[in-house]
């Protein structure tokens, strides 16, 4: 498997950003789909956005048109962006990769906290 490595998270009030990233080692190219998700306490984790190697995206309802996922081929990173965060966005972020359809890579997960 290819570690993944988050970075980005941290406190912010309402209505700001915030920009993800998601570092990942050696065979970034064989990725079918990268993505995010996110966890809140008492939930179960859910999809946030993904890509596909095609450069196809899909965001959550929740966060269409605030949110938007791209990446950097160069540089082995996909990122998360972030704007009119909201307090509901809080959660811990989790970067994701697969070479087939179904995420099997995951990062170890990065804080966000939303301030009303």
């Amino acid at each position: 498997q290819v570690p993944l490595v988050e970075s980005g998270g941290g406190l912010v009030q309402a209505g700001g950003p915030l920009r993800l990233s998601c570092a990942a080692s050696g065979r970034f190219s064989n990725f079918n789909f990268m993505g995010w998700y996110r966890q809140a306490p008492g939930k179960e984790r859910a999809m946030v956005a993904r890509l596909s190697r095609g450069g196809e995206t899909s965001y959550a309802d929740s966060v269409r048109g605030r949110f938007t996922i791209s990446r950097d081929g160069a540089k082995n990173t996909w990122y998360l962006q972030m704007n009119s965060l909201k307090p509901e966005d809080t959660a811990v972020y989790y970067c994701a990769a697969t070479t087939g359809a179904i995420f099997d890579v995951w990062g170890q997960g990065t804080q966000v906290t939303v301030s009303s």
